[in-house]
């Protein structure tokens, strides 16, 4: 399996996981409710199958896209050499308009 392919399952993986510890947080914390309105409902089921689902959606792509820019290559260059001189002094330039 290339590297980019088993990389990318293992960060879905972990954002899956990441879901279902914030899921499991919101949750237990009743934010604005939610908690008591899962339990009490009679599809309360499908409701944290879908916060599970989109958050680990979102957790996964956040997660495999910090991999993939950590995986980038240093641009900067690697050695002195000569420089351009920087403008340490402005000097005003008269801008005429133009007649019509």
């Amino acid at each position: 399996m290339p590297k980019l392919v088993s990389t990318y399952i293992k960060q879905v993986l972990i954002g899956f996981a990441l879901s279902a510890i914030f899921v499991a947080l919101l949750l237990w914390q009743n934010v604005a409710n939610l908690g008591h309105l899962v339990t009490t409902s009679d599809i309360g089921w499908l409701a944290v199958l879908m916060l599970f689902m989109f958050n680990g959606l979102v957790f996964a792509g956040v997660q495999f896209a910090i991999t993939i820019m950590h995986m980038a290559e240093d641009e900067t260059p690697r050695g002195g050499g000569r420089r351009d001189p920087v403008l340490t002094e402005l000097v005003p330039m008269p801008v005429r308009p133009k007649s019509r």
